[in-house]
């Protein structure tokens, strides 16, 4: 008995040894991933979530630089087709090798209905698989662009996906429930040993991953917690309970500097936060105004964007991290223009004047639809939005909401006026034109996140044909007059660039992503 127990307490003992030895990584922001289905969402702590589970034919490093992943090399092989050569001996997290079957698979589902990343790979006319390594993606025309797409198509078992009953993406607009909603099989650092939506994701180590000795100091295990409310995720992190905060509430971080144990890491982010207008339809869904669209008439959408004050934001509400903007695209993209990021003058009485002479001086009613867990202080800004814009006249009726509730509303064009960030993964500006600016066409895949009813024959024709100009002066000049014209028209209020802080402790060594997308291999723990 005596030489059991002495057993016993050895093997607890080594127990515990191990798990010491373990390291785990604990972190938290205010809202979830929307779905662990690779296709399903272009959603940024979405495809962050995915991201350690699943890769990219071309991934991008902590400066956003295209560096190789499944792909090992990529170059064009004729005007309309690239060659992708694959790296060999990968496998997916269930001992199965990835071939180029497997590739051609992943971007066929991609292009189907319900995939959010269609307008990524829009150009996309056939992907072959030449041998098991090898993959030729044939495009309507030349792409010049076509790596920087690759980077957000996360690559899939077929025989996972076949088995499972998910050869194609959730439907999550309707909130489709399928089994690739909560799980996932992927070739990436990290496998999914627990999935509760909203509460808690707990992702380990894949012992099959390709990188295993490229990043050998990344975190065994991640845990990942949701916390909505900003003081509590403070307190989280200052009590030890989390390592890790994305999304430091900007009024705390003073007090998150201050405290020992602590540290914080900054940089201006690739994303914009803007409102966006319905100003298609004949009459606003959500408005007073019967029988006419106020927002069709651009001295309206003027008055409105001289009505707010972004620099009151920029001091009031972000603490400065932000950088007032009158483009809805930040400087890291190609195309972005300083002189076309200048804002018109925050004039109250020239906006009162344009909503006379557009014959509302008494101003109108309208609701905006803001999402209250997803972009830095979303709802304090769409608070105070409100305050200005009764300034001159228009009331608004403010409805926050969670994102996952906020987004399938405006995918189903369910909305009239509402608030919205865009990051830019592939950091060049047709990403840009052909979500938010192209006409909203399903059968070309444009236009998929243009809930305005924005339409412009010029700046599709512009758009469509940045896609496949090579001659880069050319390119150039398509991108400039396509910003030229969308500046002019309107059809988005632009308000600021965002400015990200990661918080954690000073024993977590995480370089920052300036598309505010944290990939936990590039973590070190002391």
């Amino acid at each position: 008995m005596f030489m059991k127990k002495i057993a016993a307490a050895s093997a607890a003992a080594l127990l515990m040894f191990s798990a010491a030895e373990a390291k785990t990584l604990r972190w938290a922001s205010q809202g979830d991933a929307l779905t662990l289905d690779p296709h399903a969402q272009n959603e940024g702590p979405t495809g962050a979530m995915n991201q350690h589970i699943y890769d990219p034919l071309i991934q991008r490093n902590p400066k956003l630089e295209k560096v190789p992943n499944l792909a090992l090399s990529w170059k064009p092989i004729s005007a309309d087709t690239w060659e992708f050569k694959l790296r060999p001996n990968v496998k997916f997290s269930d001992g199965s090798a990835l071939t180029a079957e497997d590739v051609v698979f992943s971007y066929q589902r991609a292009l189907q209905p319900t995939s959010d990343f269609r307008a990524y790979i829009s150009s996309v006319k056939e992907v072959k698989a030449v041998d098991p390594l090898t993959v030729h993606i044939v495009t309507n025309g030349p792409n010049p662009i076509l790596p920087d797409y690759t980077t957000s198509i996360y690559i899939m078992s077929k025989a996972w996906a076949e088995k499972n009953n998910v050869t194609k993406p959730q439907n999550y607009k309707d909130k489709e429930e399928t089994f690739a909603v909560r799980n996932a099989m992927g070739t990436g650092p990290y496998m999914v040993k627990q999935r509760d939506p909203d509460v808690r994701t707990v992702l380990v180590k894949n012992p099959t991953f390709w990188g295993k000795d490229q990043f050998p100091g990344m975190p065994d295990e991640i845990v990942y917690t949701p916390i909505k409310e900003p003081a509590t995720r403070v307190a989280a992190l200052i009590s030890g309970q989390v390592d890790f905060v994305l999304d430091a509430p900007l009024q705390d971080i003073a007090r998150i500097k201050q405290t020992a144990g602590l540290k914080t890491v900054e940089t201006a982010q690739v994303r914009s936060i803007f409102l966006g207008l319905d100003m298609g339809s004949p009459e606003l869904k959500y408005s007073d105004v019967k029988g006419k669209n106020p927002f069709a008439d651009k001295r309206v959408r003027q008055a409105m964007y001289r009505a707010i004050d972004v620099n009151a934001i920029k001091q009031k509400v972000m603490r400065n991290f932000s950088a007032s903007a009158g483009l809805i695209t930040s400087p890291g993209v190609h195309g972005y223009t300083p002189a076309l990021d200048q804002r018109l003058k925050y004039d109250v009485a020239a906006a009162k004047k344009l909503m006379a002479d557009a014959g509302y001086p008494n101003g109108f009613g309208v609701t905006l639809d803001c999402p209250n867990d997803r972009y830095n202080n979303d709802e304090q800004i769409c608070q105070a939005v409100v305050g200005m814009l009764a300034q001159i006249g228009i009331k608004v009726d403010l409805q926050a909401r969670s994102k996952t509730l906020h987004f399938p509303k405006l995918q189903k064009k369910d909305s009239s006026f509402y608030l919205l960030g865009w990051g830019v993964p592939t950091l060049d500006s047709h990403y840009v034109f052909t979500f938010l600016y192209q006409t909203s066409d399903a059968a070309k895949k444009v236009g998929g996140w243009n809930f305005t009813g924005y339409s412009n024959a010029k700046v599709d024709e512009l758009s469509d044909g940045m896609l496949k100009e090579v001659d880069q002066a050319k390119r150039d000049k398509m991108v400039a007059d396509a910003w030229a014209q969308v500046v002019a028209d309107m059809p988005y209020l632009p308000l600021h660039h965002q400015l990200i802080v990661w918080a954690m402790k000073d024993g977590v060594d995480m370089p920052i992503f300036p598309n505010d997308s944290p990939n936990f291999k590039y973590a070190r723990m002391k």
